[in-house]
């Protein structure tokens, strides 16, 4: 693809170019190497995308639920059939390793069969009214067009995981990619064309003016829905707009989650599944855990195991086997790695392994930075109230419960949390305890299409995925009927 011919701009069933002609690079930030150019689309795309949504919501909506089921049942086979291809684009496009690309597929996929099935459940209720010549129903059908604007840490899945109940229930949207993954987009909505959703259901505007797109999308009346993944300032901006027009909301936030090991967990079992959660997506992840509180009897060992475990990842080229720590994805996050890990060797943190950004040899990508664990880390440095979003593990000792769990929760986030106990006692009262909208138990990966996925407070409203995915795309009318 030249700068001359990027069509990525999917309206009506056609792939355009943008109407200025303009364009963007799309690079990989392992090799610094532009794989391919996007069309630069604006307001004027939007607003054409947004008409052809709201031109194809009658019919898309009057589809039977089994038709809608059936389209994304097939998706849901050419994605499969598709998995190394498109994990390949991933790896290359967004950095991270192939191992990872390829789960991620597959959790995409997850999403599309899910709601396949999910679209087949979608009914209404009679309630009984106090009066004999009277009955009440009720119907659920779609809010309308929608507006979906995803992120680059997961670009395919986070995808899937809106159009796809978008899809089931009958609404017809309009994307909004991130600049920096437009290509995996192009791709996944490849796969929902071939596999039968017709012109003018799913469009998609890719760009590298985010307020251009997003705000044209926001403050459309046509627009009855807005759902967004990304960070918790951008988030609110979205929906503080969205209000305006009364639009239904709902938005994936920012993360700081704590994980906590207990006085009766096993330290080693504990780090080991920090270690691994921890630095999935190149700590690039929503759930990944910021504030690692251990017990002070079991502080050593834990932090020993764990560095040990950091010490073993391999920084890299996704495409290289055995490598588990890609690229981060820009500079500018490069930047706020240095600048926590320097916040927090001058308040008194330990760094045990990592600490800098590195070169690897034979590439021209400049944003890796080395798996990290900081000790001792306090309330007063940066990295224990900011969001990370990059391979730093930040370690704490703590002396009793009700301190910790005050401590969990002393955050504007909810998103996720992971408590390591051998207690089915603590375990409960913990959980309980926490404000946050998922917890893992013994558990680093509390996620599945099939289960709901949200947070509380400033990280987000509304839940996607699970049977409650599918109720943020539908309304609810009531009929009642003299009989």
């Amino acid at each position: 693809m030249s700068a001359n011919t990027a069509t990525t701009i999917l309206i009506g069933g056609e792939w355009r170019e943008a109407l200025s002609r303009s364009t963007f690079p799309v690079t990989n930030p392992a090799t610094a190497a532009v794989i391919g150019w996007a069309s630069d689309g604006g307001a004027d795309d939007t607003a054409a995308a947004i008409a052809a949504a709201d031109g194809a919501f009658d019919a898309w909506a009057g589809t039977t639920a089994h038709q809608r089921s059936g389209i994304l049942a097939q998706a849901n086979l050419i994605m499969r059939g598709r998995q190394k291809e498109l994990a390949a684009l991933m790896t290359s496009e967004q950095g991270k390793p192939l191992k990872a690309s390829l789960n991620e597929v597959g959790y995409a996929a997850d999403f599309l069969a899910w709601f396949a099935e999910e679209a087949k459940r979608i009914g209404g209720v009679t309630i009984p009214s106090a009066r004999a010549d009277q009955r009440f129903i009720t119907m659920r059908q779609p809010v309308g067009v929608v507006a979906a604007i995803t992120p680059w840490n997961y670009p395919i899945s986070m995808l899937t995981r809106k159009l796809a109940p978008a899809l089931a229930a009958g609404c017809t949207s309009v994307l909004k990619p991130a600049a920096l993954t437009p290509l995996c987009a192009v791709a996944t909505l490849e796969v929902l064309v071939e596999a039968g959703v017709p012109a003018g259901v799913l469009n998609m505007v890719t760009t590298s003016r985010a307020a251009a797109v997003g705000d044209t999308l926001v403050e459309s009346p046509v627009v009855r829905k807005l759902t967004f993944t990304g960070s918790t300032a951008v988030g609110k901006k979205l929906a503080a707009k969205a209000t305006e027009s009364l639009k239904r909301v709902s938005v994936e936030l920012g993360g700081h989650a704590p994980f906590i090991v207990f006085p009766d967990a096993d330290p080693v079992r504990a780090a080991k599944g920090a270690a691994l959660v921890k630095f999935l997506n190149t700590g690039q992840a929503c759930i990944s855990p910021n504030r690692i509180y251990v017990h002070r009897s079991h502080y050593d060992t834990f932090v020993t195991t764990l560095t040990e475990r950091v010490k073993a990842l391999k920084v890299g080229a996704g495409e290289t086997p055995g490598v588990s720590i890609g690229p981060l994805i820009d500079e500018r996050a490069v930047t706020k790695m240095e600048s926590q890990v320097l916040d927090a060797l001058e308040k008194g943190a330990r760094v045990t392994v990592g600490g800098e950004r590195v070169e690897v040899e034979g590439l021209e990508g400049k944003t890796f930075f080395a798996p990290t664990v900081l000790a001792d880390v306090t309330p007063e440095m940066q990295i224990y109230y900011e969001e990370t979003f990059g391979p730093i593990a930040a370690v704490m000792p703590y002396d009793d419960e009700e301190e910790v769990i005050a401590k969990a929760n002393d955050s504007e986030y909810g998103l996720a949390a992971y408590v390591y106990t051998n207690d089915l006692s603590t375990a409960i009262r913990v959980t309980e305890k926490l404000r946050y909208g998922m917890v893992g138990v013994n558990d680093i990966n509390p996620t599945s299409a099939s289960a709901p996925f949200g947070g509380v407070k400033a990280s987000g409203l509304g839940r996607e995925g699970g049977y409650e995915g599918i109720d943020e795309y539908l309304d609810t009318k009531l009929v009642g009927i003299a009989v």
